[in-house]
């Protein structure tokens, strides 16, 4: 059956179903063939980045948030995630740095206490 941009939606959909039913995996595979035949689709690539980092493949993860970023460099969300991918890597300073992004952009209290601006500590 060849594709369709209707199986692209299709395949998107049925990924973010797999991503909230956690199988990571699962829609990466699907999201796979959504981004070769879209490339320039940033919410399949910001979904796949998603799914990589609940799969812990951190490094993909971080490569397809930075990828959203440069398309849409003021998506706060993509900030915020990509400095959760750096905390997990180890990589604090990056992550600080990304999760002040974040605030800045969508001051959201999550965004907020993550970015510390509260903090009294130095260089917090």
């Amino acid at each position: 059956m060849p594709e369709s941009p209707e199986t692209h939606i299709i395949d998107y959909r049925a990924a973010e179903q797999l991503l909230a039913a956690r199988d990571p995996r699962g829609a990466v595979k699907l999201l796979d063939s959504v981004i070769a035949s879209h490339p320039e689709n940033t919410a399949a690539r910001l979904l796949r980045a998603r799914a990589f980092f609940a799969a812990a493949q951190l490094r993909p993860a971080e490569l397809e948030f930075e990828l959203v970023l440069e398309r849409e460099p003021d998506n706060a969300f993509a900030h915020f995630a990509l400095a959760r991918t750096f905390e997990r890597s180890g990589r604090p300073e990056q992550a600080k740095r990304h999760f002040r992004l974040a605030a800045a952009l969508d001051p959201k209290p999550e965004y907020l206490q993550a970015a510390r601006f509260d903090s009294n500590a130095p260089d917090a």
